[in-house]
């Protein structure tokens, strides 16, 4: 694992599968129980079909197991691990430090990575850490270049995950019990009531209402409600740093914004550094703004980067698109940016309303609801493009060379690194040409499977060979490649 790797995440296994199609290297998913997302826990079933289906693609299956356990869970839990492992998992994370002692010294064999909840900021915690046994830290999200260097300097034989896009917790870590405190509800074990997106005032030691730049009390805004991260203008600055991996954050996210954020981050990472061996046949341009987007920001990576909140609300607000110039009942006038078009169902925002588009004419736009707009602010966002939910799909493929040689006794085909050998009866073809293309040409048909031929090399006389032998031959090995 100490190639550069993006991290996707997988909410169930359909999710699982739209990351590796969009070029993920490895996905996360959530364990049956205690994995820090309470909606978001997966069969064991599922689990293992995951396994099967992204090993064939090289792409690695991590599990959370990273909820606080309380003691008469960690029977449990251990059984849960187990079961994990014999399925082939390629790592656990996990926060509870306890149980990860009994995972080394019982499941020594089960390699483990500390979430970011172990509160991974110093180099002093890393190297505990890496001492006990862990081969990778999920950096916390508040550190800078210069922090994150300076933990990869003093501990550099420990993998660094560094969170790159998603959603961001106000608290350090994630280590946040405000919705415990007030409603019973730990964010450490997996059903945070997410406090931070909610509305509040802001008062002085008397009780007054703060004022804001514009003299205005700054009354029932989300103060504590962060855009989300953005580092995607920083990745070689990064892995310069000593990050390993690039992490996206969303394990309650859908097929859509997992497709688009991975596909955005892949494409990113291969203009970069170029050292890419995947192919994905896409019929979308990624863009972060097109699926849930609160706005963007890189937090604390170069210092501390204002604005880090949006005031005005917690939802996805999208793209900007333009202005609204006049409000009226249920219809906008408005002025869109130069190359925006519009079509029904789109989602549309003004501060913190959302409506959906029921008609247009020209400037002129038809919504579905009388908007109730509680600040002065009519900047135009699109938060639902109908357009690109319809192209959005990406078909992942590997790329391998094919070698078909002739043996003492017929043949042997080599797709990738798996081959076999075929005892047959030579024929040599009367047209020779055809012969060999028709080998060519059928060897290279790899269907459904997840590899494409980059070269087909074939070493023997041209021989007459029926295209159903040698489609059976092909899908033999391709068999034998997906085990």
């Amino acid at each position: 694992m100490n190639s550069l790797t993006l991290l996707s995440p997988a909410r169930d296994l359909e999710v699982a599968k739209a990351a590796i199609q969009a070029g993920a290297d490895a996905v996360y998913i959530g364990a049956p129980r205690f994995g820090a997302r309470e909606a978001a826990g997966n069969p064991m079933d599922d689990i293992a079909a995951l396994v099967r289906y992204a090993h064939p693609y090289g792409v690695q299956v991590l599990v959370t197991l990273n909820t606080l356990l309380y003691p008469e869970e960690i029977a449990d839990a251990f059984d849960m691990a187990k079961q994990l492992h014999r399925i082939g998992i390629d790592a656990l994370i996990v926060q509870d430090l306890d149980f990860a002692a009994r995972l080394f010294r019982e499941l020594p064999d089960l390699r483990l990575h500390a979430s970011t909840q172990c509160d991974n900021r110093t180099p002093e915690q890393v190297a505990r850490l890496r001492d006990m046994g862990f081969k990778r830290v999920v950096l916390a999200r508040e550190l800078s270049l210069d922090e994150i260097c300076a933990i990869h300097n003093t501990v550099p034989d420990i993998e660094l995950e560094a969170f790159v896009h998603g959603a961001l917790c106000v608290s350090y870590s994630g280590r946040c019990y405000m919705s415990e405190v007030l409603l019973g509800r730990s964010a450490n074990r997996g059903c945070c009531a997410q406090m931070c997106r909610m509305q509040y005032d802001l008062l002085d030691e008397d009780m007054n209402e703060i004022l804001d730049d514009d003299g205005k009390p700054i009354h029932q805004q989300y103060l504590l409600s962060l855009q989300d991260l953005d580092r995607s203008a920083y990745l070689g600055e990064l892995v310069d740093a000593g990050v390993t991996t690039f992490k996206i954050e969303g394990r309650l996210k859908d097929a859509t914004y997992v497709t688009n954020i991975t596909a955005y981050y892949r494409q990113k990472i291969d203009a970069i550094f170029k050292s890419s061996n995947i192919h994905i046949f896409q019929t979308f341009s990624p863009n972060p703004e097109k699926t849930f987007h609160r706005g963007a920001t890189d937090y604390f990576l170069h210092g501390r980067t204002r604005p880090m909140a949006n005031r005005m609300t917690p939802k996805s607000t999208g793209e900007y698109i333009g202005e609204v110039l006049e409000m009226h009942a249920d219809t906008l006038r408005v002025k869109l940016l130069p190359g925006i078009v519009l079509h029904n169902g789109d989602g549309l925002t003004i501060g913190d309303e959302g409506c959906s588009v029921n008609g247009i004419n020209g400037n002129i736009i038809k919504i579905n609801k009388t908007l109730d707009i509680k600040h002065n602010t009519f900047k135009l966002f699109r938060n639902l493009d109908t357009a690109f939910l319809k192209y959005l799909h990406a078909q992942r493929r590997i790329p391998v060379d094919i070698v078909f040689r002739e043996t003492t006794d017929g043949f042997a085909l080599r797709i990738g690194d798996r081959e076999q050998t075929f005892v047959y009866n030579k024929q040599p073809a009367q047209n020779p040409e055809k012969a060999l293309d028709t080998i060519k040409n059928q060897l290279s048909k790899l269907g459904d499977t997840p590899y494409t031929a980059r070269t087909v090399q074939i070493e023997c006389p041209p021989y007459f060979i029926p295209v159903s032998v040698l489609n059976d031959w092909r899908r033999q090995v391709t068999t034998e490649m997906n085990k």
